[in-house]
């Protein structure tokens, strides 16, 4: 992975020696307020973003006298609708950092990225982040935070039951059995409920060698892994009792890390903000790939957020020149260490890897280059994946029948796609 980014950082850094930074409102007016509407990565409010958009903000208008930046921070559970109804009513933010960027860009509402970033800072995103946020072969969406998944383990409960990390399916279902076995509640988290499903079943699918695409970009959900995929969930974990008593389509994410961080679950699999809860709780973890089959699972889940600047208002020097300083390397890193998150450019991916405090990071750090990113470049991703979150756990139950799941949502996802 180092030989892979400090290469993409020495094409960036010949980039930069031929490029211009962009000036700051130049030929647009001073005085200039930029609206812009972000979620929130904290946890509590001692770490709200709101504190790190206020200091980030304050650094950048005094230096740049006549230009305001306006940060308002909503929770992630409300702020893709709150910059839908800005947009709809006729009143688009400047810019709008949230889950998804693929409509607004379909509907002419967005600036490519190349009309706002400079040459050195659009090149050094991480390449597939940089892919993941196009639509028609324009960047539009500028990947903002990213993060993997890894499977993570009690270190105390999997000592108790004389167990070892699994590497593929038959030794995870085996721990699991031994975690019963030994009283542990929750053997295997598995949320496969309505507030992040469809997370939870791509990183099944992946760990199964398939996805919610196939290798030309056409949804194939109902795909023999999928399949072969979900009949292991259903037969020899859910069927045999090793996932709690909650039913798995009704178990969410939140519940399912906060249930880890209690002590109460064997294995889940999370992403790096799992630790920080875990370890306050004071759960000794452990994570280690992601098992499949027959070893480690060749791909993990990646997610990007998004970054995205609106045309109705003008402003684009303004923003641009903003979004060159949101994404200058210190800024970068100083928002990923603060929310245990995965840098989105090379530059900082290569700092991170080589600072030794950083190391709780590096596991998934380690993934990021290989890992696959929701289809978020499709416009019909957003109803395909609200499918996926109401009807996969069904997939799982008792009178489930995977195939029978996977091919009406795959029946839903072509004829959402051929509406494109």
């Amino acid at each position: 992975m180092q030989r892979h980014i400090t290469g993409l950082i020495a094409a960036a850094a010949a980039l930069g020696m031929a490029a211009t930074l962009t000036a700051c409102g130049g030929g647009e007016g001073n005085d200039v307020t930029l609206k812009l509407v972000a979620a929130d990565y904290g946890d509590s409010a001692a770490n709200t973003s709101q504190k790190y958009w206020d200091g980030l903000t304050a650094a950048y208008e005094k230096d740049h006298p006549g230009i305001k930046i306006d940060v308002t921070v909503y929770p992630w559970t409300s702020v893709d609708a709150k910059v839908k109804k800005m947009v709809d009513s006729g009143h688009a933010p400047d810019m709008a950092q949230i889950g998804a960027y693929a409509d607004y860009a379909a509907a002419g509402k967005l600036y490519p990225v190349s009309d706002l970033l400079n040459v050195p800072t659009q090149a050094d995103f991480l390449s597939q982040l940089s892919d993941a946020g196009e639509v028609g072969q324009t960047q539009y969406g500028m990947p903002f935070a990213a993060s993997t998944r890894l499977l993570f383990y009690n270190k105390k409960l999997f000592k108790a039951a004389g167990i070892e990390p699994p590497t593929n399916w038959s030794q995870l279902a085996a721990d699991a059995r031994a975690l019963k076995r030994d009283g542990v509640e929750i053997p295997y988290a598995l949320p496969l409920g309505p507030e992040e499903a469809q997370a939870e079943t791509m990183i099944w699918m992946l760990s199964g060698g398939g996805s919610y695409t196939d290798d030309v970009g056409s949804y194939a959900i109902d795909s023999k892994q999928n399949i072969k995929t979900f009949d292991f969930l259903k037969d020899d974990l859910v069927g045999k009792g090793l996932t709690g008593p909650t039913a798995p389509g009704k178990l969410n994410r939140a519940a399912a890390f906060a249930a880890f961080a209690k002590g109460e679950v064997g294995m889940l699999n999370g992403h790096p903000t799992l630790m920080k809860t875990a370890a306050k709780k004071g759960v000794d973890y452990g994570t280690v790939e992601l098992p499949g089959p027959d070893g480690p699972a060749k791909s993990t889940m990646g997610v990007a957020d998004w970054m995205m600047a609106f045309k109705q208002n003008g402003h684009r020097k303004q923003i641009g020149d903003f979004l060159n300083y949101v994404y200058d390397e210190k800024n970068v890193l100083d928002f990923s260490r603060e929310y245990n998150l995965l840098p989105v450019t090379t530059s900082a991916s290569a700092t991170m890897a080589a600072t030794r405090s950083d190391a709780k990071l590096w596991p998934f750090l380690k993934t990021l280059p290989d890992a696959e990113l929701y289809p978020g470049g499709k416009t019909s991703w957003a109803s395909v994946s609200a499918d996926v979150k109401q009807q996969i756990g069904s997939a799982v139950s008792s009178r489930g029948n995977p195939a029978a799941v996977l091919g009406r949502l795959q029946v839903a996802a072509s004829a959402a796609e051929s509406a494109e």
